[in-house]
């Protein structure tokens, strides 16, 4: 896939007045720009995206369908850099510094900006120049005028690299909350020629990974050949941090009590249980009826220590026995795992979701036994207010398919 259009800032802060205004000799005046730089940002940025974003008219400059579309991400990104400065500006005034600092006008130059995200997540100004191909005195005079024209600064220099201040935290994930709603403007207008496109990243915990975000990847790909979508693994609250800062566009797994902030919305899915897994003719499979008893003289595979399902496992046996079983081995690898499984006597417990290829292959067994309270919700994390992309939004109507799939055909 070609990489998204850049769109300029600038651009887009004109293209906004413009809107607003109706009017490009009024959007010059609340500027202070000259009309023909008015006028020549708007055919940039219609060039760049190859669409008309406004109907000339005698009564004014009226958007069309696609610079509406182009006018919601564009409001969201303002909104964005408005917010960082309320909420920079107690430490700027401190500091004798500007509140019209041209960063949150959408003055600044984007490039620039992407320096100064990439240094606050990399510490190290040669890494960051390597990344973004441009010279390393290049990367420092980004910040520096950014640091200047705020009054601030926003690292702190180290030996261990630039670490990112209170202040520079703020500005970064407001930056990529902004960047993330321009990054959804290419797939927005192919949706409104009818082809979805674009990226989706999304963040998945281990129970989604083995049937349902697979189930649904392949639907999307084999409708819309032109979506990519990329999966990133990792702890709760990591998932949760690229959710807040637009890297990810959900996040697929298991739902917390309490886990959402104001921030962050959940959408349950279906609720899972732990099944009891052994490899087939296990001995334990020729017993008429399990029981606690027999699953305490059993020797286990448990999930790995300070994990969710390692703490699931321990408050649902506890309960069942008011005592652990024996485990010779601790592992959240599933490669691990499998191996163990099919070569001794061992048993764990999971959810059916991830040994669910074993278990249809036959060299895995679930044990008739019913693990109390063991269950947990599967469902959707997404931050507040945000609008999907085209491609993300099909995502989440073929998970939402392979859900009610997989409902429907569970014993009743």
């Amino acid at each position: 896939m070609k990489p998204a259009p850049r769109i300029n800032l600038r651009h887009l802060r004109v293209f906004i007045a413009v809107a607003e205004f109706g009017s490009v000799s009024k959007a010059a005046d609340s500027l202070y720009r000259a009309q023909s730089a008015v006028s020549r940002s708007i055919q940039e940025l219609e060039t760049l995206l190859g669409v008309d974003l406004f109907e000339r008219k005698s009564s004014g400059m009226l958007p069309t369908v696609f610079g509406q579309t182009l006018l919601y991400r564009a409001r969201r990104a303002a909104q964005e850099f408005k917010l960082a400065r309320d909420e920079m500006a107690s430490r700027i005034r401190k500091a004798n510094g500007s509140l019209n600092a041209p960063v949150f006008g959408m003055l600044f130059n984007e490039s620039r900006l992407q320096a100064f995200v990439a240094l606050a997540e990399s510490h190290h100004m040669p890494t960051v120049a390597n990344l973004l191909r441009i010279t390393q005195p290049a990367v420092s005079a980004s910040i520096t005028e950014l640091e200047s024209s705020l009054g601030i600064p926003l690292f702190t220099r180290t030996a261990k690299g630039m670490l990112v201040n209170e202040s520079g935290k703020i500005l970064v994930l407001r930056t990529k909350r902004a960047l993330a709603e321009l990054r959804h403007v290419e797939a927005d207008i192919a949706a409104l020629h009818g082809k979805t496109q674009g990226m989706v990243t999304v963040g998945a915990h281990p129970l989604s990974r083995t049937v349902i975000l697979p189930r649904a990847i392949a639907r999307v790909l084999a409708a819309h050949p032109q979506v990519c979508i990329s999966t990133v693994e990792g702890r709760t609250e990591d998932l949760a941090a690229g959710l807040r800062t637009g890297d990810l566009d959900f996040v697929l797994g298991t739902l917390r009590p309490g886990q959402c902030s104001s921030d962050l919305v959940d959408m349950p899915l279906l609720t899972d249980k732990m099944s009891v897994f052994v490899r087939t003719g296990h001995p334990l499979t020729r017993l008429p009826k399990i029981s606690i008893d027999d699953l305490m003289k059993a020797q286990w595979i448990l999930p790995a220590s300070r994990t969710p399902t390692r703490e699931l496992f321990d408050l649902s046996f506890t309960h069942m026995s008011g005592t652990l079983p024996k485990s010779p081995i601790e592992t959240s690898d599933l490669s691990i795992l499998r191996g163990m499984l099919m070569n001794s006597d061992l048993i764990t417990a999971l959810s059916p979701q991830q040994l669910d290829f074993e278990l249809k292959l036959g060299v895995l067994q679930v044990l008739d036994f019913e693990f109390e309270k063991s269950a947990r919700v599967i469902g959707l994390i997404r931050r507040a207010k945000s609008h999907p992309s085209p491609g993300a939004a099909a995502l989440v109507a073929a998970i939402q398919q392979v859900v009610d799939e997989m409902r429907s055909a569970a014993p009743a």
